[in-house]
């Protein structure tokens, strides 16, 4: 046995580990924060491990109607809202549940309650799950106003309050990047280990990119403004070469890729969406504010993501996010057609 490379293996800075560092800059801190972060991995441990699985399910009788045992068998995006809001409920530290998957928010009975609000989305991108693309869970942390008397209005908050976010991918490997309002780190589950080391530390978004992410099937139904910036990609007329397109279609893994590699993901309003298409509290505010925090932006159409205050918790926006020069020649666009018509 190598007992130098054993030992070097318990020397890693485990996500665990990571969260208790930040909480002790923190005096003041009772550990509720840490706990509840602590239930969130734990989901995504269970949601990485049925995501893996989900490719045999049909062929072993997980996905049937009912199984032997005569149990129904749910679909793996309903399991995982099961999973995280179990998980969460039982940490003992939250107060409200915002899901995408559920139509109300899930207020925690009072013996259970807490201080958090989490706003999440389960499982992003499920309709890729068959073949087998990655998919994530996206969620967001808030502090309630009240925890005794928690309303639905602490719930519409804007992004600026968010006091962390973060989102888990299910890919080639299980990533967990994650930002607690001081630079964002990514972790990277060892199966081995059963725990997520930290691979990525600080990461910063390149200033500028290569590398444009938007769903061109929809261009028929596009603003100007949006028709000329991905104009302007393929055909610079700077002398700059052309940017890629790079579109999985799943929100982490292109977020993910933005993140890392830089560039700009893009989800426009148009036409057949005016508002956007992707959800506010558990889809824009998480990606903008880990965008922001590794140096890049993000922009509505309108103003900053982040300023946005929602009306409604499954309200939709359109969104532009990556890096920060990218984002500041949308935002231009975006100016200049206001001007035009002021």
């Amino acid at each position: 046995m190598d007992h130098a490379a054993d030992a070097h293996r318990t020397d890693l800075m485990t996500i665990t580990r990571h969260v208790l560092n930040e909480q002790s800059k923190y005096p003041e801190s009772r550990g509720d924060f840490t706990i509840l972060l602590s239930h969130i991995v734990l989901g995504c441990k269970f949601v990485c491990s049925a995501v893996s699985k989900a490719g045999l399910a049909k062929l072993i009788g997980l996905a049937g109607e009912t199984n032997v045992q005569g149990e129904e068998q749910k679909k793996l995006d309903v399991l995982s809202n099961e999973v995280f809001v179990k998980a969460l409920i039982s940490s003992g530290r939250t107060c409200i549940l915002v899901s995408e998957e559920d139509e109300e928010a899930t207020f925690v009975e009072p013996s259970k309650r807490g201080r958090y609000i989490v706003v999440f989305d389960p499982l992003d991108g499920s309709s890729n799950i068959d073949c087998g693309v990655s998919i994530g869970t996206i969620f967001g942390i808030y502090l309630v106003k009240d925890k005794d008397n928690p309303t639905l209005d602490d719930v519409l908050q804007p992004g600026t309050n968010l006091l962390a976010a973060g989102y888990c991918m299910y890919g080639s490997s299980c990533t967990l990047v994650l930002s607690t309002g001081s630079g964002v780190n990514g972790f990277t589950l060892d199966p081995s280990l059963g725990e997520f080391i930290l691979t990525h530390p600080h990461i910063k978004i390149p200033k500028k990119g290569k590398i444009y992410s938007v769903n061109e099937g929809n261009a028929k139904n596009w603003d100007e403004q949006t028709t000329k910036f991905v104009e302007k990609c393929k055909f610079p007329t700077d002398g700059s070469p052309p940017k890629s397109l790079r579109y999985v279609g799943s929100m982490v893994a292109d977020v993910h890729r933005t993140l890392l590699y830089g560039g700009i993901f893009l989800y426009p309003a148009d036409k057949k969406s005016p508002n956007g298409k992707l959800r506010v509290l558990y889809e824009v505010f998480p990606m903008s504010y880990l965008m922001e925090q590794a140096g890049g932006q993000a922009f509505t159409s309108k103003q900053r993501a982040l300023d946005l205050v929602p009306k409604k918790i499954h309200e939709r926006s359109p969104v532009f996010l990556g890096s920060y020069d990218d984002v500041e020649e949308i935002k231009a666009l975006y100016a200049a057609a206001e001007e035009n018509n002021a």
